[in-house]
């Protein structure tokens, strides 16, 4: 069963809501804002081993506690810093993800001098296989595991598949032209 359809099998009104919401205005379309395309890849991340449910629930929260997903500035946290995260109830509260939060703003701030954005590093790199991306990615980024590289590629429209092609949503980020239809 695809996203598309598992959201009207959800038992609550409260719960449909939050994944149709993500669904029509988020999930697949293109994101062009280095901020939201780490912002995505922390969500993404910190999701592994729990339900999207819960980082939806708690989205509001992690832009809070990580600074907007501001790239310098949650690249420069102190000790201080992961205090405050490993404190925040608001957030998931693994010493992994957030580690793997700092070091891969870091990196970013490396991709983006070399390449002068985060996002055009992803482009330099989008006739990749899902394969070869998740090499990539396990190799420049810390805490990036196939499901991740997957959901995160899917998500920000590097990979096909985030919508069925019956899913009137699948038109409209066609329209958007993503980097998979380019290939």
């Amino acid at each position: 069963m695809s996203y598309c359809t598992a959201i009207e099998s959800m038992q609550s009104e409260e719960k449909k809501a939050l994944h149709r919401n993500y669904h029509n205005n988020f999930y697949g379309f293109p994101l062009h804002d280095d901020s939201e395309l780490f912002c995505r890849l922390i969500l993404e991340i910190n999701q592994a081993g729990l339900s999207w449910e819960t980082i939806l629930k708690k989205e509001a929260s992690f832009r809070n506690a990580y600074s907007g997903f501001d790239i310098q500035k949650v690249a420069a946290y102190t000790d201080a810093d992961r205090t405050r995260l490993l404190a925040d109830a608001g957030i998931i509260r693994n010493k992994l993800k957030i580690e793997a939060a700092i070091e891969n703003a870091k990196v970013i701030l490396g991709l983006q001098a070399e390449f002068g954005s985060f996002e055009k590093w992803l482009e330099h790199h989008h006739h990749l296989t899902k394969e070869e991306w998740v090499k990539l990615f396990k190799k420049t980024f810390r805490f990036t595991g196939g499901e991740i590289v997957n959901e995160f590629l899917m998500s920000t429209g590097y990979l096909p598949g985030a919508h069925a092609e019956t899913c009137p949503i699948y038109k409209e980020i066609l329209k958007q032209k993503p980097m998979w239809a380019r290939r």
